[in-house]
């Protein structure tokens, strides 16, 4: 196993897991002296490319992400998102796993659960594929957004969803939008660390999209706190910039590029 999965293992219920989105180098070299694991999200295709979900984003455009936040990584676990339609099947999911971390270096890759592919999850650890799960709110297989776990039925359903998958060999899983409850029990329940995104503090740790922490994605759920405003900070700059250029500032003095 990963030496860098084993150490997120043994965090278990001890130490927190710190865990931010990151679609370049940039932003990894920042979020790695941090974060415990840096996810190459496909909420790039809100972030980035401006979808209204992220069904369309392709297995090209998340490895090209990919090979960039790997560059600005030393420390953390890189996990990748196999995007929607990369893993309808075994073999499919295979092939594509294969690519991701062939071409990308990353340590895992996560799978959203459709409370049917713990077979692809099994086939894919026994294929050497570490693999994070994710329940809860999935987006690649939910339209409407809501909260999950809300009686008993529901919280019932979570828990033996998430118990398959770690039995299928997942090491972590994704509590998304999971009510405190529903989550503390899974947490409870599982020897694997859940990592929570709406879901409370009770998971072993959290994970956010690090566009929306710092406020850059104009998009904020009410479980997403904001760190600082860097769209304000981006305004500005380019407010001043704007200004120098206009009234002939900027650039004052480029002689010295001309060997004058």
């Amino acid at each position: 196993m990963n030496k860098k999965i084993k150490k997120i293992l043994k965090k278990k219920k001890d130490d927190k897991i710190v865990c931010l989105t990151a679609y370049s180098k940039s932003y990894a070299k920042i979020l790695d002296k941090y974060c415990d694991i840096i996810l190459v999200g496909d909420s790039m295709a809100n972030v980035l490319y401006g979808m209204d979900n992220t069904h369309q984003i392709k297995l090209e455009q998340i490895i090209q992400h990919g090979v960039s936040v790997k560059k600005g990584i030393k420390k953390s676990l890189l996990v990748i998102d196999m995007p929607k339609g990369s893993y309808n099947t075994i073999s499919q999911a295979k092939k594509n796993a294969k690519t991701i971390i062939s071409k990308t270096k990353c340590d895992a890759v996560k799978i959203e659960s459709n409370k049917k592919n713990y077979k692809i999850i099994s086939e894919l650890v026994k294929f050497k594929v570490p693999v994070m799960g994710h329940v809860g709110f999935t987006p690649q297989f939910k339209k409407r957004f809501r909260v999950e776990g809300r009686n008993k039925r529901e919280m019932e359903k979570l828990i033996n969803e998430s118990v398959l998958i770690e039995k299928a060999g997942a090491f972590s899983i994704v509590l998304e939008c999971v009510t405190p409850s529903t989550a503390k029990i899974i947490t409870n329940i599982l020897k694997i660390p859940t990592i929570g995104i709406g879901s409370s503090s009770y998971c072993d740790g959290q994970i956010l999209v690090t566009d929306d922490m710092i406020g850059l994605s104009g998009f904020y759920p009410k479980f997403v706190k904001k760190y600082t405003n860097v769209n304000t900070t981006i305004e500005k700059a380019v407010k001043r910039y704007s200004k120098d250029v206009k009234s002939k500032k900027f650039p004052k003095n480029v002689n010295f590029l001309y060997g004058k």
